[in-house]
């Protein structure tokens, strides 16, 4: 059994941990026109993926210099955090994913999309399931989020 003090500790790092567990997740992009990935948080390590300017990546964890990252396809590995900026961008992950005028199908269709096509996010809050967004070519309208993949 327990101690009242035993519990009221365990009860307390819970409580602690609970913000970082619930904590929205982090996305940045890549800042460079080509940027390295490695399996260490080293540039002596392996190189493992170069990925092209404004990819999206999610942050897992942050070592300053290093972040520790996710891409698209899933796979886990380092970058240098100068490589990354804040600037918000998303990648399709749906065959033929529709870009609207509005924030529902009912509107005009502005552009259909292949996979793996990155878009550049207008505005990051969501309109009843639809975000609306930037193609490099200029066309600006919305598109399913349940498409898109590094938005949370």
């Amino acid at each position: 059994m327990f101690r009242s003090g035993t519990k009221s500790l365990i009860a307390f790092f819970a409580l602690m941990l609970a913000p970082a567990l619930a904590a929205a997740l982090e996305f940045k992009s890549v800042a460079v026109p080509k940027a390295i990935l490695y399996d260490a948080p080293s540039t002596a390590a392996k190189k493992v993926l170069l990925l092209s300017q404004d990819y999206p990546v999610e942050v897992i964890v942050n070592l300053n210099e290093w972040l520790k990252v996710r891409d698209a396809q899933g796979s886990i590995s380092w970058i240098e955090a100068k490589q990354l900026s804040g600037k918000r961008t998303v990648m399709v992950i749906a065959a033929n994913a529709e870009i609207r005028s509005g924030a529902d199908a009912a509107s005009n269709l502005l552009a259909t999309l292949e996979k793996d096509v990155v878009l550049e996010i207008a505005d990051p809050k969501p309109s009843n399931g639809w975000l609306k967004v930037k193609h490099r070519d200029g066309i600006t309208g919305y598109i399913l989020v349940s498409s898109l993949w590094g938005f949370s």
